[in-house]
């Protein structure tokens, strides 16, 4: 059944964006849900549909209607999984390379969500039918860490924490070359690229804030083995920011060289430690994967001298 919420701006909230103001009355629905709600015209202000950036005044009357859930229509798929930590909260999975982590075009099964909704069928229904419980992603040729949410309340703060900076997200990166710092930050914007729609590209109009910070592991001839901390996490942003320094990702067919290296289609990038405050209970959680066997055996030939 539809909910129906009825809000009144008081003196202390005049003056906010309509998005603003919704996303601090403890909804429990994200900022972007919230702007979407506002674009479908859910959301009226004394009676009227309005925009995201309308300033609300004192007195105006808010009536926001959250449509019931869509039935889920995704196809569970026995899939395995390399789960690392599960409670009735969340699951912390190590995504396999080459797996597309949720349903998209050219990619409707096999995916992550769809082994998720085989594993268990309590994931939070924030993202829409097409993503359930998936509070961030990695690219499908990016392995590693990820976590899911089984609830609202948990999406919604492991969503903050991600918004806040606090989650620990380290990985490591194979790039062409050496970066003439054995450590380093790369801050810029980041945005979709202006002709090109399925890149990103730095500092483009209307980009975000991107802070990369990256260390030296390990020096190979023509190589160097990277990691990484992301302090935000835009889309595609390792790979954007090791481009924008002139070492791009081995294997990085999208923002790299053209052509494969050392056998590898696919970035040589993988999430290797997780870290964030469980919602429910406080405790801090971090966890490690080690590298793939394919990416692993690339690191032993380059030892070797290959």
């Amino acid at each position: 059944m539809a909910k129906t919420f009825r809000l009144v701006v008081g003196d202390d909230d005049a003056g906010l964006r309509l998005d603003a103001f919704l996303a601090v009355q403890n909804l429990q629905l994200t900022r972007s849900r919230i702007q979407n709600l506002i674009r479908d015209e859910l959301v009226t202000v004394n009676e009227n549909p309005s925009k995201t950036g309308y300033r609300v005044r004192t007195g105006d009357v808010l009536t926001m209607v959250i449509p019931e859930p869509e039935t889920l229509q995704m196809l569970p798929e026995p899939i395995p999984l390399d789960i690392y930590y599960e409670d009735g909260d969340l699951i912390v999975v190590n995504k396999a390379r080459g797996m597309v982590v949720h349903p998209g075009a050219g990619h409707f099964c096999g995916t992550l969500v769809n082994a998720l909704l085989h594993h268990c069928s309590d994931l939070s229904g924030i993202n829409g039918i097409l993503r359930p419980g998936i509070v961030h992603r990695l690219d499908k040729d990016t392995s590693g860490l990820l976590m899911v949410a089984k609830n609202d309340a948990t999406h919604l703060a492991l969503a903050t924490q991600l918004q806040e900076r606090t989650v620990q997200r380290n990985y490591l990166a194979l790039v062409y070359g050496r970066p003439r710092q054995e450590r380093g930050t790369v801050r810029t914007l980041i945005g979709r690229h202006p002709q090109e729609r399925k890149r990103m590209a730095v500092n483009v109009r209307n980009g975000k804030e991107a802070v990369t910070h990256y260390q030296v592991a390990r020096v190979y001839r023509g190589y160097t083995l990277l990691r990484l901390k992301l302090e935000t996490g835009r889309t595609h942003q390792i790979r954007v920011h090791m481009t924008h320094i002139g070492h791009p990702l081995v294997g990085d067919l999208v923002y790299g060289r053209a052509r494969p290296a050392l056998g590898l289609e696919g970035q040589f990038l993988h999430a290797e430690t997780l870290g964030f405050v469980h919602p429910s209970t406080g405790e801090h959680l971090a966890f490690t994967a080690p590298l793939p066997a394919e990416l692993d055996d690339i690191l032993i030939r380059l030892e070797g001298g290959d």
